[in-house]
């Protein structure tokens, strides 16, 4: 596939002309969600060629069973996955008997268009029928973020050379299976269908997990712009229901179909009114109108950019792909529901299950700190609080005790269910990810009263579990941690990787401290945490014994951490001396191969580094990032941004760039050759860190927001937005200057470039 079929626009992403080879892709591409549900960007008329169709609700989940060759004990007994949903966009088009199909016409003038300013979806083009029949499509379709539970479309026809029959086919269909099912499962059982004068209903609910789902249609139609009644036939199966109307249209005229549909599910109603509630849904926003609807759209969308928003000056593309990976994390999360949060691949796609990972506390939670207020990140902590006893349970299954909790590393409710022993026992690191996240966001938002409220008992589990999971060697004298995976999946069953072993202790010290300032400051929440926990003074000097000791492998001559302890053993050959037939090695390699080379697939020794940053002088950072970057394959979707942000900090503004690149275009140039598979919405986060983070030089240790902005070469200017502690900060950055603007009413202190500056109401501080 072409990786350059994307035009360059400030705000759309934009494909001129059909290519039936792009069809996959640009359906993850152009994909479009609110927050509570999303789908990819299927074509609303057949299709016969290759396609992908996925729609999905947020939270709506299926646990199929674990299909692995062969079982050992501690395996999860299912993967959940985010069902495929009944599909409600389609809708049929019969011109003169013959069938509307882009497999099968000639296509001409085809665009389509993701407005992200706006959050609309168009299709515009020219076909022409096997008959010569030629006629023009122009489609509408967003999900509003108003009216979460539903979705409109504004599908128009005009006959270019011909005048005659137009027969529209709306329709829902249930029958829809997982393209990911491990077993060719049939996931939804259909319950009820029902139909009114233009609307339809079909009440389904999945097994196993008996979530009941009602997905529904309202349809209307305008001739040239002027609303028009048509009769209709009904067409039902098992799975499906369809409308068909058919009518005259001259030659020029336009004949439009307006279809609203969504989902109300069992979540958010009871399950005998979901019908009843979507009904009122689809009701409400057909009388408000489709061209009301989506002026809300438009001014809705206008609000997230307020804040959300990173301009780039003189770089189109960067500019681009910067606001392409922001307005993706937009339509996956929005923050209002704290049983929700973020797949790898959000609503796009169906690998890795739809589930969470770690990439939500490692990456996620400063952009929503930042970019909305701070309930939307307190949420996601408040997912993983609610989970805790789940957490007890994994932990449990594995021969852990008294209260240790081993976090998922993929799940929908709490419960482990990824099946990959490497992962599943061993890529233990996840763990401190739920404390470093807890430390984050009250060292950003200074909301300290989240730890004594829910926090401290994470903390207090989670340190339980790296006390019993580390062991005493008397060789070396300390604590060790054997048999792990490290965020570097290329290397598996190893002992002692650094970055584990450095979360471990911190997350004891950070639990221990904070019980300390818990007892001194809030003794009411002291108590009824000990006693809930039944944690003792034992407890305080046991795990205190395993921080102050822990083991961490270093190299005397290379004056580095190593990333484990046999690290050096291994063949140190540079990335850079790989034939590019060799890559990707995850593709082109035996995992045997993989497992004995020198490649890192992500940030590992670095991703500790940029966590704790503040804990390592300069020259050190750069002696590490100037060790492993070599060596590091960027396989991983969340390497990129990690390495551009440190190569900031050390002065590598090219290799920063590059890195930038990398992340930020990571889908829409599909670098991996797997956008069709669906779009790395948690690693965009980590393009927004690596502007804000890493060019802007954000930092927000102990308490004290500091920046020290750069400009790769290639720019004129960029400038962003944060909010911190209630107060919205501007910064924008040329090559001449740098300006500070307070939107709000408190002042503001900062330090840039190590100067304090306090930064009062709409005040602007310029520095050259």
């Amino acid at each position: 596939m072409n990786q350059d079929y994307i035009i360059p626009n400030e705000w759309s992403i934009i494909e001129d002309g059909f290519h039936k080879d792009h069809v996959t892709a640009s359906e993850s591409i152009f994909s479009i969600g609110n927050g509570a549900m999303g789908q990819r960007a299927n074509f609303e008329e057949n299709y016969s060629g290759d396609t992908f169709q996925g729609s999905y609700i947020g939270g709506i989940y299926y646990p199929d069973k674990t299909r692995v060759g062969w079982w050992k004990n501690g395996y999860p007994e299912y993967f959940a996955k985010v069902l495929n949903a009944p599909n409600w966009i389609g809708i049929n088009v019969n011109i003169n008997g013959i069938s509307l199909d882009l497999n099968t016409c000639k296509v001409y003038e085809f665009e389509r268009e993701l407005n992200m300013k706006e959050g609309v979806l168009t299709r515009s083009f020219i076909a022409e029928l096997s008959n010569g029949n030629q006629l023009k499509i122009f489609a509408t379709r967003f999900l509003s973020l108003d009216f979460n539970e539903a979705g409109a479309i504004k599908y128009s026809i005009t006959p270019i050379n011909f005048s005659g029959e137009i027969e529209f086919i709306p329709y829902i269909d249930a029958g829809i299976v997982n393209e990911d099912s491990n077993y060719d499962e049939y996931f939804w059982d259909i319950l009820q269908i029902e139909e009114q004068k233009n609307e339809a209903y079909i009440l389904s609910k999945t097994y196993k997990t008996e979530f009941h789902v009602c997905t529904g249609m309202k349809v209307g139609f305008a001739l040239n712009d002027y609303e028009i009644i048509l009769d209709k036939e009904t067409e039902k199966t098992e799975k499906s229901i369809a409308f068909k109307y058919k009518t005259n249209v001259k030659q020029g005229d336009t004949l439009s179909i307006y279809k609203y549909g969504g989902y109300t599910q069992s979540m958010n109603h009871p399950k005998e009114n979901l019908i009843f509630a979507l009904e009122k849904v689809l009701q409400k926003v057909a009388i408000i109108g489709f061209d009301n609807l989506l002026q809300k759209q438009k001014e809705a969308w206008a609000k997230i950019w307020e804040t959300a928003d990173i301009t780039i000056e003189g770089d189109v593309k960067a500019q681009q792909a910067i606001r392409f990976n922001i307005f993706q994390l937009n339509q996956t999360y929005l923050g209002e529901d704290s049983r929700l949060n973020i797949g790898p691949k959000g609503f796009t796609g169906e690998k890795y299950g739809g589930s969470t990972y770690w990439d939500t506390e490692a990456y996620c939670i400063p952009f929503y700190m930042s970019t909305k207020d701070k309930h939307v990140a307190k949420n996601l902590l408040l997912y993983r609080y609610n989970q805790l006893d789940k957490a007890i349970e994994n932990a449990g299954k594995l021969g852990f005790n008294s209260g240790a909790a081993l976090y998922p590393m993929v799940t929908m409710n709490g419960e482990e269910c990824h099946n990959e022993w490497e992962i599943t026992f061993e890529e233990i690191h996840r763990n401190g990810s739920m404390i470093y996240a807890i430390y984050n966001y009250v060292n950003y938002t200074g909301d300290y009263s989240y730890i004594p409220e829910f926090g401290m008992e994470v903390m207090i589990a989670v340190a339980r579990f790296w006390q019993q999971r580390a062991t005493f060697s008397k060789a070396k004298d300390k604590f060790v941690i054997l048999g792990v995976t490290g965020p570097n999946e290329y290397e598996n069953n190893i002992n002692n990787n650094w970055y584990t072993n450095y979360l471990a202790k911190w997350c004891i010290d950070y639990a221990l401290e904070n019980l300390q300032v818990l007892k001194a400051d809030y003794k009411a929440d002291y108590q009824r945490i000990i006693e809930k926990t039944k944690f003792s003074k034992n407890n305080f000097d046991a795990m205190k014994n395993v921080a102050d000791n822990m083991y961490f492998p270093f190299s005397e001559k290379e004056d580095v951490f190593l990333q484990q302890d046999g690290f050096l053993d291994k063949e140190l050959i540079p990335v850079d001396q790989l034939e590019k037939s060799e890559r990707p090695i995850n593709q082109k390699w035996s995992w045997d191969r993989i497992l004995r080379s020198p490649y890192i697939k992500q940030a590992d020794v670095l991703q500790g580094i940029y966590f704790f940053e503040n804990e390592f002088d300069t020259k050190t950072i750069k002696k590490h990032f100037d060790f492993y970057e070599p060596l590091t394959v960027h396989e991983s979707s969340l390497s990129p941004c990690v390495h551009s942000i440190i190569a900031s900090k050390i002065g590598m503004n090219n290799k920063a760039y590059e890195m930038y690149l990398r992340t930020s275009r990571l889908d829409l140039d599909d670098y991996n050759h797997e956008v069709h598979e669906g779009l790395h919405i948690t690693s965009m986060a980590g393009t927004w860190l690596s502007i804000v983070q890493g060019f802007g030089g954000m930092r927000n240790f102990d308490n004290v927001l500091s920046f020290n902005p750069q400009i790769p070469k290639e720019w004129k200017s960029y400038s962003f937005k944060i909010d911190y502690r209630g107060s919205t900060l501007k910064v924008y950055k040329s090559h001449s200057e740098c300006k500070f603007t307070n939107e709000s009413e408190l002042p503001v202190p900062v330090f840039v470039n190590g100067e304090e500056k306090i930064i009062s109401k709409d005040e602007l501080v310029i520095i050259s």
